[in-house]
C-alpha cells in the first residue's frame, strides 16, 4: 500500500471504526497528535479503547477525546497526575475502565506486537494488584509475570519531519512511544509539521522507516 499524504487532519482519520484499539503517542503532550485527535472528535468514531502514556493531559488531546464519551478503555501507565482531572472523573464515576501497566512494560508489549513475539515475561509487577491472575514462572531464580502483545487497529503519532516515502524524523522528547506504537498497529497515522521530497532527510536521523506508515498530514509548526 502506497502512503497517502493527506491534505488535513480529518481526511488522516477517515474509517476509524466504533470500537477500535487507538495507540496514541506521547509523554504527556510531548509528541501528543493533538490535531489528529481533535479531528477523530470530529471524525465520531466511539467504544474505543486507548493505549497510551498518559490518560489525558488539562482539556486538550487525549483528555478531549475522553470528555465527549468516546473511550470506553483506557490502557495505561500514568492515569493520575496534576491535571489528569477529565479522566479522574470519568473513573470515578464508573464510566471508563483503565488497565494500568508498568511503562516499560507498555512499551515492550507494544514492541511484541511490532515483532511478532507470542508473549513474554518480565519480573516487573510480581507481588502487586498489576499480577493478580497472571500466569508467573521463576526464570533464574526470579519470579516473572507473562505479558501479552498490544496491538491496535490505528496508531496516531507525532513526529518532526517525514518524507513523501513516509519516513518519520522525530524531535527530541516527543520521539517516545510513536517508534514503537508504528510497529505496532494495522494502520498507521502520523501527523508532521514538515513533508520534504524523498531523499531530504538524512537516513542515519530515520526512525521510523516508511514502510510503517500508511498515511501523514502536515500541520502547522507548534501544534
Amino acid at each position: 500500500m502506497s502512503l497517502q499524504v493527506c491534505p488535513d487532519a480529518d481526511e488522516a482519520v477517515a474509517g476509524i471504526e466504533d470500537g477500535s484499539t487507538v495507540l496514541v503517542g506521547g509523554f504527556g503532550m510531548a509528541g501528543m497528535p493533538v490535531e489528529l485527535i481533535d479531528a477523530l472528535i470530529r471524525q465520531g468514531a466511539s467504544d474505543l479503547t486507548v493505549v497510551s502514556n498518559n490518560a489525558g493531559n488539562g482539556d486538550t488531546g487525549l483528555a478531549a477525546l475522553l470528555a465527549k464519551g468516546r473511550v470506553r478503555r483506557v490502557v495505561c501507565s500514568f492515569p493520575r497526575q496534576s491535571d489528569s482531572w477529565v479522566f479522574d472523573r470519568l473513573y470515578r464515576e464508573g464510566r471508563v475502565d483503565l488497565e494500568v501497566v508498568p511503562q516499560g512494560t507498555l512499551a515492550e508489549r507494544l514492541r511484541a506486537a511490532g515483532a511478532g513475539i507470542g508473549a513474554f515475561y518480565s519480573p516487573t509487577g510480581v507481588g502487586t494488584l498489576l499480577a493478580e491472575g497472571k500466569e508467573t514462572r521463576d526464570i533464574d531464580g526470579r519470579t516473572h509475570v507473562l505479558e501479552y502483545p498490544i496491538k491496535g487497529d490505528v496508531a496516531l503519532i507525532g513526529a518532526y519531519r517525514a518524507d513523501r516515502m513516509g519516513n518519520l524524523v522525530y524531535r527530541k522528547t516527543a520521539r517516545n512511544f510513536g517508534p514503537v506504537m508504528a510497529t505496532a498497529a494495522t494502520t498507521v497515522v502520523a501527523q508532521v509539521h514538515e513533508i520534504v521530497e524523498a531523499g531530504a532527510l538524512d537516513p542515519e536521523a530515520v526512525v521510523t522507516p516508511g514502510i510503517y506508515v500508511d498515511r501523514v498530514v502536515q500541520v502547522e509548526p507548534g501544534a
